[in-house]
């Protein structure tokens, strides 16, 4: 899977606005929280191009959230995961989760 990576992190999309997920209700499309056409369209905030080029490339995929993309920069190698409540996402680090042990 294509990636931005710069200064070692990866650009990652998603969108914090409540009402509709970006990944979180396209979980099939991976590729969607990485794409480097999208995150060089939200980098421009050229969200009218990145309409039209999701049109096109992704038709089947529920474009709520889009709108509202930010994109987040994580080391690479760093898991994580996005939570979504009420359509809003955010990005949460493995390492900063505290987990518990049954």
């Amino acid at each position: 899977m294509d990636k931005v990576i710069k200064d070692g992190k990866v650009a990652v999309l998603y969108s914090p606005g409540f009402g509709s997920g970006w990944y979180t209700w396209n979980q099939e499309f991976p590729e969607l929280i990485f794409s480097p056409a999208i995150v060089k369209l939200v980098e421009q905030e050229k969200f009218d191009e990145l309409e039209t080029y999701m049109e096109l490339k992704y038709p089947e995929v529920f474009k709520g959230g889009m709108m509202d993309l930010e994109i987040e920069w994580i080391p690479v190698g760093t898991e994580f995961r996005i939570h979504e409540y009420d359509g809003s996402e955010n990005i949460e680090l493995k390492e900063e989760l505290n987990w518990l042990t049954a």
